[in-house]
């Protein structure tokens, strides 16, 4: 017992207070002891690959490399070719042109291109072999096969005030 042990009302006589007190004062006194976290079983025959010191699939990408892979996965390619004709048509195919005209549809290598008027229908006929050449160029080979021109749309002679019943409308040219 020490000395002022009778001073102190709250103060044990069984050992643990001094076993407290040494704990507290070791932890004190060891210099940067870690503390070691719980490591899962990482070894080769739980997952199957060992990690090694040159890049995989599992280290961090760039979001160029992640969603060409997700291009790739999913086979949006041509897609993505497409849509990406739609948005520059005015850029492959000229400014003049492309005043006068616009892609509708792409199916099956097929091109659907709409015009605002029936002269320029006959011009992009003509213009037809040079714009393939031109989009397969900047889409790849064999991406689009044919074009298909169509002039504007015709207005409708079936309904409306001078309609007349079994009646073939204006001979006009339209498309």
């Amino acid at each position: 017992m020490s000395p002022d042990a009778g001073d102190d009302p709250t103060r044990r006589d069984d050992g643990l207070d001094l076993a407290r007190n040494l704990a507290r004062a070791t932890a004190r006194s060891t210099p940067g002891r870690k503390t070691r976290a719980r490591r899962t079983d990482r070894s080769p025959r739980s997952s199957g690959r060992v990690s090694g010191a040159f890049p995989d699939e599992r280290d961090p990408q760039t979001l160029d490399v992640a969603l060409t892979r997700v291009v790739d996965d999913h086979g949006w390619q041509v897609d993505l070719k497409v849509a990406s004709m739609f948005a520059r048509w005015g850029e492959l195919v000229g400014p003049e042109v492309d005043a006068h005209s616009g892609p509708e549809s792409f199916a099956d290598g097929k091109l659907v291109v709409r015009t605002d008027s029936t002269a320029w229908a006959t011009q992009l006929k003509l213009l037809a072999p040079a714009i393939v050449r031109r989009l397969n160029e900047d889409l790849g080979h064999g991406t689009v096969l044919v074009i298909d021109i169509l002039g504007p749309h015709a207005p409708s002679w079936k309904r409306g005030q001078r309609s007349v019943r079994d009646g073939r409308g204006p001979r006009d040219t339209y498309g």
